[in-house]
């Protein structure tokens, strides 16, 4: 049975209705963009450019800025252009788009979180190599595309027959729901079960790998706990500010009202904002690395 579709393009409701309120934020969510940019391209060109790139925390750190950079280009450019708009509509296919391309990236992004702390981990007894840090990337990549893929394929079997406003300020399943003329229950769960579940149960095994962690620096000298305290200390600042928030809007069902919109404001732009701050203030050997990179480029400026 062929899916009936009448929408053509979707219109935004956005984060607020009022104009003067939107208009702050325009200037407000640009500053973020910006900073997002500029503190994950210092934390990358910093990283590729000295010898840090060997140790497998730093390269995934790396990763990881590339990853906050392009996932808020899917969204945060989208959103600043709309909030200065007269009318905010996105075409059906540029709507599907964005729902791929940002749980592929979302999801890498999670994955990568997770070999961070598996590094932490096994770093006690037998750092990764630079082999093993390729294959754990090709595999954030590989699951993040099949979970991308599995929900941009369940939405474009459902159908669209108007109304087309979607109540948010991005193309998301959740607020797609809504907007379905048929009954959702079933597609509702299947969403709860392939985002909901699946970020409760990598933050749980998450915040479980840190509590061992932390249990076995007790062995450690008091340098070697104080730096990893502190490396720790800075990647669970960031699993939490990016996961919470995730739990919140996936795994609650599609119909209830909660703010959602709202709630997902600090995993697309303040936890990317806030990311390059947590890993460099905190971190000495970065801001070594800065230094001597930074020097260099200046040097090479003068010349």
């Amino acid at each position: 049975m062929e899916t009936q579709n009448n929408v053509t393009e979707f219109v935004f409701i956005g984060l607020w209705g009022n104009k003067k309120i939107e208009l702050l934020f325009f200037f407000l969510f640009l500053l973020c963009y910006l900073a997002v940019l500029m503190g994950n391209f210092i934390i990358f060109l910093t990283i590729t450019c000295s010898h840090l790139m060997q140790q497998p925390m730093y390269y995934f750190l790396c990763h990881l800025s590339f990853m906050d950079f392009s996932y808020t280009s899917t969204v945060i450019p989208r959103l600043i252009t709309d909030l200065a708009a007269a009318r905010r509509n996105i075409s059906y296919n540029n709507c599907m788009t964005q729902i791929f391309t940002a749980h592929l990236l979302a999801g890498v992004e999670i994955f990568i979180l997770v070999f961070m702390a598996f590094d932490h981990y096994i770093a006690i007894v037998k750092p990764l190599n630079r082999q093993s840090c390729d294959m754990l990337m090709v595999l954030s990549w590989t699951v993040g595309f099949w979970h991308s893929i599995a929900l941009l394929l369940m939405v474009l079997k459902l159908p669209f027959c108007g109304p087309n406003q979607i109540d948010h300020y991005l193309c998301d399943v959740k607020p797609l729901l809504k907007l379905v003329c048929k009954d959702i229950h079933v597609v509702s769960i299947l969403v709860i079960e392939n985002s909901g579940m699946v970020v409760v149960v990598i933050f749980l095994v998450l915040v479980a790998s840190y509590i061992v962690i932390l249990y076995n620096l007790r062995i450690h000298s008091s340098a070697g706990r104080k730096k990893s305290l502190s490396t720790c200390s800075s990647h669970i600042t960031v699993v939490v500010l990016f996961f919470v928030p995730c739990i919140y809007t996936y795994i609650l069902p599609a119909g209830s009202k909660n703010k959602d919109k709202d709630i997902s404001v600090f995993y697309t732009v303040i936890a990317p904002m806030l990311n390059p701050l947590i890993y460099t203030l905190r971190n000495m050997e970065m801001k070594i690395a800065m230094r001597k990179v930074w020097a260099k480029v200046a040097h090479s400026g003068l010349k």
